[in-house]
């Protein structure tokens, strides 16, 4: 029984974060087989009254599905944009989008529900991961738009890709699903926004960054070591190592190279510069 615990938290050790979430998105679907009563507490009401009782909700709803099949394409979806998303972008940026994404999709639900009940009707409950899986599949579309990815027999615009699915959600709004595509546009126009910032800049979400880190930190354990003796480093410069040189200036590189593929396409890099941003990726 040790043996196996310790191999499901190696393999567990091993994933990405992206895959993480897909991780506890299949627990979360298992307990629910069995706790769906209780699951309840876990779904996003659309009365802004309601959710101010159970604020957890913004973020909980978007780990939890009832339907095989909603589960499945959502993973499948978040799967691959992760591959892709993590080869240019760090973990922390991805969940920045996943959950920034999340908590606009059901910001936008509610005010969809209150400000036009004769639309959406007048009460309803949110679940599911697409509005969190559609901020990062925007961000993609929105910062590097010329890229080609490959659909069966011909290659594709990223951008082409994201309008499709943004158009099928808009014409989902008069459907029988109003709410979950409304909730869908949500993470989608957060996903727009935070690439367009990028672009220019700015991470919008290193704000909620800080505010996430400063939540985790209350739970570890303080650690304190013996005191030790404390002794000059020659070997760096201006208070930076050489490591702390090389890495300042890799990322640089990187930007350079985000920023030509933002511009031109992956396909404009050179042979040197897409060996650079795998071995970045890894």
């Amino acid at each position: 029984m040790t043996s196996l615990s310790q191999d499901i938290k190696q393999k567990l050790s091993n994933l990405n974060v992206l895959e993480k979430i897909i991780a506890i998105n299949v627990v979360v679907f298992l307990l629910g087989l069995f706790l769906k009563s209780v699951m309840g507490w876990l779904e996003l009401p659309s009365s802004f009254s309601e959710f101010i009782t159970k604020p957890w909700t913004i973020i909980t709803y978007a780990f939890l599905h009832y339907d095989f099949l909603h589960l499945l394409f959502n993973m499948l979806w978040l799967y691959f944009l992760g591959r892709m998303f993590l080869n240019l972008f760090g973990p922390k940026m991805a969940l920045n989008i996943y959950f920034l994404g999340a908590i606009s999709g059901g910001v936008l639900f509610m005010l969809g529900y209150t400000l036009f009940p004769s639309l959406f009707g007048s009460y309803s409950r949110l679940l599911g991961a697409s509005a969190a899986v559609r901020a990062l599949l925007i961000f993609l579309c929105a910062h590097m738009p010329n890229q080609d990815i490959r659909f069966f027999t011909f290659n594709l615009k990223l951008w082409y890709v994201g309008a499709a699915i943004v158009v099928l959600d808009v014409i989902g709004l008069f459907g029988a699903n109003s709410g979950g595509n409304l909730a869908h546009l949500g993470g989608a126009l957060l996903g727009y926004v935070y690439a367009k910032q990028l672009l220019k800049g700015h991470d919008i979400g290193k704000g909620f960054e800080r505010f996430m880190d400063s939540i985790v930190s209350i739970f570890k354990p303080s650690k304190k070591g013996p005191l030790k003796t404390v002794h000059k480093n020659k070997s760096k410069v201006g208070g930076y190592t050489k490591s702390d040189f090389k890495e300042f200036n890799n990322q640089k590189k990187i930007d350079v190279i985000l920023d030509k593929i933002s511009k031109s396409g992956y396909d404009s890099l050179t042979s040197e510069e897409k060996e650079f941003l795998f071995k970045a990726g890894k």
